[in-house]
């Protein structure tokens, strides 16, 4: 059977689907070409050459996110789901995908040019607007085209729980990258989803060991506790190990359930654990459970995204020479900002909640 055709783009080119949806294309620079799939290694080792203390290389100096970037569905109900028959509720969509999100809240504080995207995204309407949206944002996405887009459903319950059914669609076949996406690349961050399974995972390792050895550092997100179960909790922690990352990001569930074989703590670098609106705190690099304490937001009904923003404005403000301490506390802030945003009242939303 032939190999599926797949097209690789990079927004550091003229964009085709930036155009059809209305947005202007970033400013050209040379040609990257794809590399073939065929001629990766199946399972490649992460190369461990020195790793740099600060991420900061210069003016020039870019972030760059690997992950998804897919629809999220967001439906908030206010009372319980009833089955075989409606339901009330408001639903809203938005761009979605952790390494996406993370990426838009980078590009806010370092402004456009400085970050890029990489991922592979679906071959259809929703990936051109999704797109679309991350190349008006600042970001520069250096994605495959391929398959369908992927989605999250986002169930909301009235106390703010959050219940997750996620579909990662063409974002789960990324395989393959061009070197010339990583130039320039001060930090990759790479979330914890594209280290679950073939592809993906023996991609980002190549990405790794290809950043380590111009002389970046590496950070990771720990991405979900179920997502971790169902891969296997020592099958992660050796994923990480191997890594060796400069940064880890996990909420507490996260660090609890990493924790449970071994401890956190040796898993990278630095490991800096958030905890919702109790204190952040850090650990290893000189740092042993320092806190850092959020703003006070009060009562918060959605805080879909709230983490992804706060990896973006902690890397951004890294990578401008701030202390982790620092760096942590405008992660924080950047979040906040996220969530007020999420507060607007929606002028449709009282109507939603009749038939």
């Amino acid at each position: 059977m032939c190999p599926r055709r797949r097209s690789c783009r990079c927004s550091a080119r003229p964009c085709a689907d930036a155009a059809r949806a209305g947005v202007a294309p970033p400013a050209p620079s040379p040609p990257m070409a794809a590399t073939s799939p065929e001629t990766r290694a199946s399972a490649p080792a992460v190369a461990s050459q020195a790793r740099t203390s600060h991420p900061d290389r210069g003016p020039a100096a870019a972030l760059g996110f690997l992950g998804d970037l897919l629809e999220d569905v967001v439906v908030q109900h206010r009372s319980e789901v009833r089955a075989d028959t409606d339901t009330p509720c408001v639903i809203r969509r938005r761009r979605g995908g952790s390494a996406a999100n993370a990426a838009v809240a980078a590009a806010g504080v370092l402004g456009p040019g400085r970050v890029r995207f990489f991922g592979q995204v679906g071959q259809d309407g929703p990936g051109d607007r999704l797109l679309g949206e991350l190349a008006a944002a600042g970001v520069q996405p250096c994605v495959y085209r391929g398959g369908r887009s992927g989605t999250v459903v986002v169930l909301l319950g009235a106390g703010g729980e959050r219940t997750m059914l996620t579909d990662r669609g063409a974002c789960a076949d990324f395989a393959s990258f061009t070197p010339a996406w990583l130039e320039d690349l001060a930090m990759l961050h790479v979330a914890g989803y594209s280290l679950l399974s073939e592809p993906s995972r023996s991609v980002a390792c190549e990405m790794i060991g290809a950043v380590r050895g111009a002389g970046g550092a590496v950070s990771v997100d720990a991405c979900s506790v179920g997502a971790i179960r169902d891969t296997g909790i020592d099958a992660f922690r050796s994923t990480l190990t191997d890594i060796g990352a400069e940064v880890l990001l996990c909420d507490a569930g996260e660090a609890a359930l990493l924790a449970a074989t071994g401890g956190h703590r040796r898993l990278a670098d630095l490991v800096i654990v958030k905890d919702g609106a109790r204190p952040t705190r850090l650990y290893g690099g000189g740092f042993d459970g320092e806190p850092v304490t959020p703003p006070s937001l009060g009562d918060v009904p959605d805080t879909t995204g709230a983490g992804d923003a706060f990896a973006g404005g902690l890397l951004a403000a890294r990578l401008t020479g701030s202390a982790w301490p620092e760096a942590t506390a405008a992660g924080q802030a950047t979040a906040a900002a996220h969530l007020r945003s999420l507060m607007v009242p929606d002028e449709n939303a009282q109507l939603s909640q009749r038939f």
